[in-house]
């Protein structure tokens, strides 16, 4: 018993040490690549091509860097990782019927894309917690949006802002105009299913939506480290 536990209390430490290097290293160096990424690779046939370049988030325009904080997390400039208020909403909807929907926030994303898998369980859910809690502690705000937009899906193959600006509207992430920074956010909930361009009658209406959402939001104030 006495050698289960020894055993159990140093492989928690050494998972808690490795975690904290792992993500500390990623406050600097960037993502070469994500357990998604390979994951789709090897479900995939050979002709499956990851397309994915990083660009810094000075090099990621305002439109869609605003776009993504309106449609996804609005608070994400002001919470700590978890966004309560959006949490007790969702639970309160389940109570009453409704489906229980998620509530994730970036910095939940973010963690979930570039240190666990996607499948869903209350596994993930405890590790998405424990590295959402660490990138929020040793990143910046600006660092976790960066690598959050250059690691999500943002098409079939397709990884981030700049990949996504090639492939939908053949331009740069910097140069993305409002209207197809906010069709590429539009299409976030489900970038396998939905097109960006040409957008549907449905993604149109995420777009409409999400462009008030950003006028009411204002101004962006993140900036690149």
């Amino acid at each position: 018993m006495q050698k289960t536990l020894r055993f159990i209390v140093k492989s928690s430490m050494a998972f808690i040490i490795l975690s904290i290097f792992w993500v500390l290293i990623y406050k600097w160096i960037n993502v070469p690549a994500t357990p998604l990424m390979v994951i789709r690779k090897w479900q995939s046939d050979n002709e499956y091509v990851i397309k994915h370049q990083w660009v810094q988030l000075s090099k990621i325009s305002t439109h869609l860097q605003l776009a993504v904080i309106c449609s996804e997390d609005q608070r994400f400039v002001e919470h700590n990782g978890f966004d309560k208020k959006a949490i007790e909403k969702a639970m309160a909807e389940h109570k009453s019927g409704k489906r229980l929907r998620g509530a994730s926030t970036i910095s939940q994303q973010t963690a979930k894309n570039v240190f666990l898998w996607p499948h869903r369980s209350w596994v993930r859910k405890g590790f998405e917690t424990y590295f959402t809690f660490l990138i929020e502690t040793f990143w910046s705000k600006e660092r976790i949006l960066e690598v959050y937009l250059n690691s999500i899906e943002m098409g079939n193959g397709i990884y981030g802002a700049q990949a996504a600006s090639q492939f939908w509207f053949n331009t740069s992430a910097i140069a993305l105009n409002r209207d197809q920074a906010t069709a590429i956010a539009a299409i976030l909930p489900n970038p396998i299913k939905f097109l960006a361009n040409p957008a549907s009658g449905y993604i149109q209406k995420r777009k409409r939506w999400i462009t008030i959402q950003m006028r009411n939001y204002g101004t962006l104030v993140l900036k690149d480290e």
